[in-house]
């Protein structure tokens, strides 16, 4: 098709290679229904539980929905109380502010369940915290708390990759310091008076160590995404989303107001053809050429635990001349062999990536984000981004303790810390993994990936699931539908630098257990894994 240069030529070639493309995507996905297999990453394929799970699930749920409706039936007649809000009597004729049944699934289930979630924290969030007791008597719709803490809880749903959330005093020495001269906060944005030397000096360093040209700080790490894609793309461009992306890049493509499409999780074929279909047929309607074409990912998807096929990305956007821009919020400082993130895990150029984007609040224990890349576009975004025009800045305590943490990550405090805590994490995460696939658990994600979801599928034993492990002393993060597909409720662990060998064992023995009990590990794979060689393997 590239040496076809009359216009009607291509007008029948790319109906043909559409209809071509059309059968062959129907073959793809009726296989894809069945395997759920990433295509070509032999690292990430989704094992899928027997059937009798799905239908166990199904059921579930559509028992919780009965005896929802019943309920409700209940409160309306006023057998039974409504805790919700509702309007008043006086405001009966306006178009009502609350959408009853859109509070179906949470006025239903998720209150039966709310105890899993939100629990107050009440000391450093490092491998081990402290928890507040809390109670219910109103099927938790309120709580209380008993005055009872539960003390040195394993920590097994923080983000706290590489454990630079820490108080120790030394560690913290410039921090204090940096608070002592510039104060908690700048009260303005960096356009005003709110610009300080640190800034600029996190924002070279930051540029350094991911190999660019220049970049600028943020200070908040969703609205690095959501007020800055709007404005890279508009009306007349297209944005090319993978289905799993976060919620801040799908907030930022929706406010843009450009054509937003998504491509399976992963699927080069499914982006592939995308692409294609883009670059032949153009804007709908006019047939007019796309302004912009932008391919939306994450670095590490923090629900599956997967890990983005880079260079295959790269190099579909270099054939059909779009752009990349690439969340690395969970990955930087959390892969590579010096915690650079995707693009040194998979080898790949930080120049062939148009925009980067990360987060400092998980491996850098810190608030904010990033975006990186070319200096005009970093010149561009200063000027026209409204997180950049509008915002405060970063706080002084907060840029010096990423300054601290990026520092010892790249060496530049004189130790070899940070080295060993990237290698910690990577040692952590192929042990807890392997140990995870030995005990007969499904588990998602790529191998190097510190997020492992554990699939427990049907809504009660989520429930059970997470209870059980409190009463083990283990903190774990539970997720179920809408945060993910019906079938596919998981317990999310995220690896630390900061957990020892004999944290994980312990946490990994109650898993066991647990797994045992509640009859979760559906796996029907057999993984030839020598204990005796992962014991052997002791923490540096």
């Amino acid at each position: 098709m590239n040496h076809i240069s009359s216009l009607s030529s291509i007008s029948f070639c790319c109906c043909m290679d559409g209809f071509l493309q059309k059968m062959s995507c129907y073959l793809l996905c009726g296989s894809l229904l069945q395997q759920r297999n990433v295509p070509g990453c032999k690292q990430e394929v989704l094992e899928q539980a027997p059937m009798y799970v799905a239908v166990m699930t199904y059921l579930g749920f559509g028992i919780v929905t009965l005896f929802g409706y019943f309920r409700d039936f209940l409160r309306a007649v006023g057998l039974e109380k409504c805790h919700l809000a509702q309007e008043r009597e006086e405001q009966k004729d306006f178009v009502p502010l609350y959408q009853d049944f859109e509070n179906f699934y949470t006025r239903n289930l998720y209150m039966r369940v709310r105890d899993n979630w939100n629990r107050p924290v009440c000391s450093l969030p490092g491998p081990v915290f402290d928890l507040m007791e809390r109670v219910s008597d109103d099927y938790n719709w309120t709580f209380r708390f008993t005055g009872r803490t539960l003390h040195n809880v394993i920590n097994m749903g923080s983000y706290n990759y590489l454990g630079f959330a820490e108080n120790e005093a030394e560690s913290l020495k410039t921090v204090a310091d940096t608070t002592l001269r510039y104060g908690v906060g700048v009260c303005s944005t960096r356009h005003e008076i709110g610009n300080l030397s640190i800034h600029e000096e996190l924002e070279e360093l930051v540029a350094r160590f991911l190999g660019v040209e220049s970049s600028m700080t943020f200070g908040m790490g969703f609205a690095t995404n959501s007020m800055n894609i709007p404005a890279l793309v508009g009306k007349g461009c297209l944005i090319l989303s993978d289905e799993l992306n976060h919620t801040s890049l799908i907030l930022g493509a929706r406010l843009s107001g450009a054509t937003i499409r998504v491509f399976k999780h992963n699927n080069m074929h499914s982006l592939e053809k995308m692409l294609r279909e883009a670059v032949c047929s153009g804007q709908p309607r006019t047939h007019r050429p796309w302004k912009k074409i932008l391919i939306m990912v994450e670095g590490i998807y923090s629900m599956e635990g997967s890990v983005v096929r880079l260079a295959e990305i790269v190099a579909l956007k270099k054939k059909y001349r779009a752009y990349l821009y690439l969340d690395e919020a969970h990955s930087i400082g959390a892969v590579g062999p010096s915690g650079r993130g995707v693009t040194e895990l998979t080898g790949v150029n930080p120049a062939d990536v148009d925009v980067m984007m990360g987060t400092f609040t998980k491996s850098f224990g810190a608030a904010g984000g990033y975006i990186a890349g070319r200096k005009e576009l970093v010149d561009y975004l200063r000027t026209c981004s409204h997180s950049a025009v509008y915002a405060t800045a970063l706080s002084p305590p907060v840029t010096e303790q990423i300054l601290r943490a990026m520092k010892c990550i790249m060496g530049k405090d004189g130790s070899a810390e940070g080295i060993r805590r990237i290698r910690q994490l990577a040692e952590n995460t192929r042990y807890f993994r392997a140990r995870l696939k030995e005990m007969g658990f499904i588990i998602y994600g790529n191998d190097h990936s510190p997020v492992v979801p554990i699939l427990l599928y049907m809504p009660g034993k989520v429930v059970a699931f997470a209870r059980e492990m409190l009463e083990r002393k283990i903190g774990v993060v539970v997720v179920g539908f809408p945060a993910t597909p019906i079938t596919e409720a998981r317990a999310r662990f995220c690896l630390s630098a900061g957990h020892t060998r004999a944290m994980l064992d312990q946490v990994l023995h109650h898993l066991n257990e647990v797994g045992d009990n509640l009859c979760l590990k559906f796996s029907r794979r057999k993984h030839d894994l020598s204990r005796a060689s992962l014991s052997e393997e002791t923490d540096s």
